[in-house]
């Protein structure tokens, strides 16, 4: 009993501690995670009426835990949860590869509009090399990818790989993921970890044929890096000649190398690191400005033995070079945690806490979206207390852009506010209400007077005001820049 208590009584300080210190800026995000149904849909197959369901309250539940963010995967292993012309609809989706949902309709165009009505920007998340679940199997047309460039394909362990040796190959990737970048309303696109795929024991990965032929004598391991350098350099350029204010974003495994490696590395022990086995030199990707945003998977707890929390979380802050870092908390550890850190809340609040005061500008993102429905210990009431209670604005990364909004010009009517703005290149604005106390200072860093981010242009408080109030509005643009506060109306 004593035990129990003690837990709750650490956790409830944990709680005010971190609501205390709410930023005004903060990144809040969950996956949701469509290889083998994991998030979105519960199962292959359902009617199109059912998964627009399921997906509006998975979106309404991760908004009432105070998220600004979704990342969507949208291609598992070279099919599409959307329409494309260069790859067939995902099994996942409508249980049949190759076979649109019924009644038709465009998954992707429907939950980037329900993401954005909720204020919540929409990260698609592509597996760019990944190409069958099962190499056993190809459910997929003749004209797919894997039967068209057979020799691009590589089988290790049950999956099979595009082959990044190949130039054409990342080119080919780079295609499929722009034409969504062209087609589609997104904020960002999102990369997970699989480069080069995770290592097996005892088993190479066939690549033999590619170094052979674009090696020219390099150290394979080198060689690797650098295909996967290309990539990422060319998608980044590749998307912002589209659509400057799409941000790229990659979320690396944990450990990027241990110090007993290299002396740059973290204190950590990982059997499997980054730049070792999956070949992805990221901290070349910040320091050359070809990622907006890095999501390092920090699945571990604050002392684990391996992959202390406590030592990766500043880790990667200080290796940011003036990128954002944001950090992926799992969730999913604590789905079936019968004993250690995971069975309270403790730990999760604890990382969060450590976010909030070691790394201004950064923000977390959840693994994942469903696991919120199988935990049992009540992480929800705790996020909802703490992160629901304020709002925050994604992050600005002014090198995207830096300038402002013009300033909303605010009127009100019959008890209604009303504002117009300047827009001349016609953006996509969001408006900020702040309602202050009649005689408070007007103080834009004061979250918790954030009453409503929307898209309208008028807003009306309902009576939910006790007494008389000062309202101020500011303008957000696409990559979230404010402008300046509107002039004061008073009701």
């Amino acid at each position: 009993m004593f035990c129990r208590i003690s837990v709750f009584i650490i956790s409830f300080l944990m709680c005010l501690s971190v609501s205390a210190q709410s930023p005004k800026r903060e990144f809040r995000g969950a996956w949701i995670a469509t290889v083998a149904n994991i998030d979105w849909p519960s199962k292959p197959g359902l009617p199109s009426v059912e998964q627009k369901q399921q997906f509006i309250r998975l979106l309404d539940q991760l908004q009432s835990l105070g998220c600004n963010a979704v990342i969507v995967q949208i291609r598992p292993a070279c099919d599409a949860l959307y329409k494309s012309e260069k790859e067939p609809w995902s099994y996942y989706l409508t249980g049949s590869q190759g076979e649109p949902p019924f009644p038709y309709y465009d998954p992707l165009v429907f939950m980037i509009n329900e993401a954005h009505k909720r204020n919540l920007e929409f990260h698609a998340w592509f597996n760019p090399f990944r190409a069958l679940m099962n190499y056993r199997k190809n459910p997929n047309p003749p004209n797919h990818v894997t039967k068209v460039h057979k020799d691009w394909v590589i089988n290790y362990g049950p999956k099979a790989y595009i082959d990044p040796g190949y130039p054409e190959a990342r080119e080919y990737v780079i295609d499929v993921i722009t034409d969504v970048v062209k087609r589609y309303d997104i904020d960002a696109v999102h990369l997970d970890d699989y480069f080069y795929p995770y290592r097996i024991a005892g088993k190479e990965f066939g690549d033999y044929k590619s170094y052979t032929k674009y090696g020219k004598g390099t150290n394979k391991e080198d060689w690797r890096r650098d295909n996967v350098s290309r990539f990422v350099s060319l998608l980044n350029t590749s998307i912002k000649h589209i659509k400057p204010y799409v941000k790229l974003g990659i979320s690396p495994f944990g450990i990027w190398r241990n110090k007993s490696k290299d002396p740059e590395g973290s204190e950590t022990k990982g059997g499997q690191t980054t730049y070792d086995d999956l070949y992805a030199d990221v901290l070349k990707w910040l320091e050359k400005g070809w990622v907006d945003y890095l999501m390092p998977q920090l699945y571990w707890e604050h002392n684990h033995r391996a992959a202390p929390f406590k030592v990766l979380q500043p880790w990667w802050y200080d290796h940011c070079y003036k990128r954002h870092i944001y950090y992926g908390l799992g969730v999913y550890r604590m789905t079936n945690a019968r004993s250690g850190p995971w069975t309270s809340t403790r730990e999760l609040l604890w990382q969060i806490k450590d976010i909030r005061g070691n790394c201004p500008n950064s923000g977390y993102s959840f693994y994942s979206a469903s696991c919120f429905d199988k935990i049992k210990i009540p992480i929800e009431d705790s996020i909802r207390q703490n992160y629901a209670q304020y709002p925050a604005l994604v992050p600005e990364m002014p090198w995207l852009d830096n300038k402002a909004p013009a300033t909303p010009v605010l009127t009100v009517e019959n008890n209604t506010l009303k504002w117009e703005t300047a827009n001349p290149d016609k953006e996509t604005l969001r408006y900020v209400v702040y309602r202050f106390k009649n005689g408070e200072e007007v103080d834009l860093e004061r979250n918790d007077r954030i009453v409503s981010i929307q898209t309208e242009a008028t807003y009306k408080d309902l009576g939910k005001t006790k007494g008389e109030a000062t309202y101020v509005v500011t303008a957000l643009d696409r990559v979230w820049n404010e402008s300046p506060a509107s002039n004061k109306i008073q009701l």
